[in-house]
């Protein structure tokens, strides 16, 4: 399986920016579906955004439509989660996830459909 390492997690102000990394090795990063996903404490994890393993399709969660984007690239193994107008509501331990199988959307958007994980990274967001 793909080894993930999620980075550029933090603590920021409401209306900050931020950028993850998802940093693979292992298996060839191309062929893998890359999803990111959230956790609060007592909550189960939250689907955020998937890229597919072409990296034309994406699909983001409706609760960051418009602030968050998705993104990969090839050469450096990486993939991306821009957040942008960060709310409280934000705050979470960011994980990424991969997978080489493909499904429908809604499928893609439950983390028991991702078989290699990141360790994840904390996102705080003050208000």
């Amino acid at each position: 399986q793909v080894q993930l390492v999620e980075s550029g997690g933090g603590l920021v102000q409401a209306g900050d920016s931020l950028r993850l990394s998802c940093a693979a090795s292992g298996r060839p990063f191309g062929s893998y579906h890359i999803a990111w996903f959230r956790q609060t404490p007592g909550k189960e994890r939250e689907f955020v955004a998937v890229i597919y393993w072409s990296g034309g399709a994406t699909y983001i969660a409706d609760s960051v439509k418009g602030r968050f984007t998705i993104s990969r690239d090839y050469a450096k193994n990486t993939a991306y989660l821009d957040m942008n107008r960060l709310s409280p509501e934000d705050t979470a331990v960011y994980y990424c996830a991969g997978s080489v199988r493909a499904g429908p959307i809604a499928t893609m958007t439950s983390s028991n459909f991702f078989t290699s994980w990141g360790q994840g990274t904390q996102v705080t967001v003050s208000s």
